[in-house]
């Protein structure tokens, strides 16, 4: 642990942060042989399982990079969180919440289990796939690139270029998902849509299948961390509000049916996706100074071999280690 000094933006300081991340993505890159890469989506079976990879970005602008951090992958449940805030600036954060509660599951993220034995009047969250499906049936637009493009717009924001689709992935979502179309005909059934299944169901895949690498989810974790705010020019690209329920619903949604063991042990708002990938959101605290990144910081994490909950293994014992070291939870 690197202790002793309030500066963390010298050249030496940042040569000591970078050690430390440097040996610990390379003892917990052994973890990732305890998990597997998702086979569901046969596109994503071709990710390597061995790859691990961890970016930090300070709302100072300070960074750390370590690991695999050019390979590009989709955001799958990941852009939930993107289009949970995209359906809130577009139609209003009350309209949303009448239609998508903000309530833990405890179910598998594919579960329709709640829905069906508690009798509820609309999804539990944003973040299972039930409830984000319903939120892209919200998206205004009468077809999937139209409902899009203000997702496309504000990752554009966030990230200062736009990123894109990957049509494989896509093209195998589509073309394998039976349990989602499932759950689209039955959030039909029950009145839970606004807008045609089909559309709806293609605005969801396509989401999904946006690539992003983990330097794009760090950038997108500083602005939640700094309630929208983007720290370089003091902009507002997502409005407080907003930013502040994602972050909630990251931190009680974001991992699946272990975000409860995510927030204990970690303690930091989240989301993963089963493409391996981690976004999340530190935001300041109130801590000693020899700590790193106490204004704030976004992380994203690759580690695509997945534990039996959807989440990569080596990638939330990395985040687990990092906040511990460095105090970044926010409890």
């Amino acid at each position: 642990m690197v202790q002793g000094t309030a500066n963390w933006n010298t050249e030496e300081t940042q040569e000591w942060l970078q050690q430390y991340v440097d040996d610990w993505v390379a003892f917990y890159r052994k973890h990732t042989g305890d998990g597997h890469v998702a086979s569901y989506i046969p596109e994503l079976k071709n990710a390597d399982p061995d790859d691990l990879g961890i970016v930090i970005i300070g709302k100072d602008g300070m960074s750390v990079k370590s690991g695999d951090t050019e390979i590009p992958f989709t955001m799958q449940s990941i852009s939930k969180a993107i289009t949970f805030i995209v359906a809130c600036m577009e139609r209003g954060v009350s309209y949303l919440l009448q239609r998508v509660d903000v309530e833990p599951t405890g179910e598998a993220f594919n579960s329709i289990m709640h829905l069906e034995m508690k009798q509820v009047k609309k999804p539990l969250n944003p973040f299972n796939n039930a409830g984000a499906i319903t939120v892209s049936s919200i998206l205004p637009g009468d077809t999937s690139n139209e409902r899009l493009e203000p997702v496309f717009q504000l990752l554009e924001n966030m990230l200062g270029h736009r990123p894109a689709m990957n049509h494989d992935v896509f093209k195998s979502e589509r073309d394998s998902s039976t349990r989602n179309r499932a759950i689209g005909y039955y959030l039909l059934e029950v009145g839970f849509l606004e807008s045609d299944l089909d559309v709806t169901l293609e605005t969801y895949f396509k989401q999904c299948s946006i690539d992003v690498t983990i330097d794009d989810l760090a950038r997108i974790g500083m602005i939640l961390a700094n309630d929208g705010m983007d720290p370089k020019n003091d902009v507002e690209i997502i409005p407080r509000q907003i930013a502040r329920i994602t972050k909630v619903l990251m931190l009680t949604c974001g991992m699946y049916d272990a975000s409860g063991k995510f927030a204990t042990y970690v303690g930091i708002p989240a989301k993963s996706g089963v493409s391996g990938g981690i976004l999340a959101a530190v935001p300041p605290r109130v801590r000693d100074e020899s700590m790193p990144f106490t204004r704030g910081c976004g992380i994203g994490v690759y580690g695509p071999a997945l534990g039996d909950e959807g989440n990569s293994v080596a990638g939330i014992r990395l985040l687990r280690h990092i906040a511990t070291q460095w105090d970044l939870s926010i409890f």
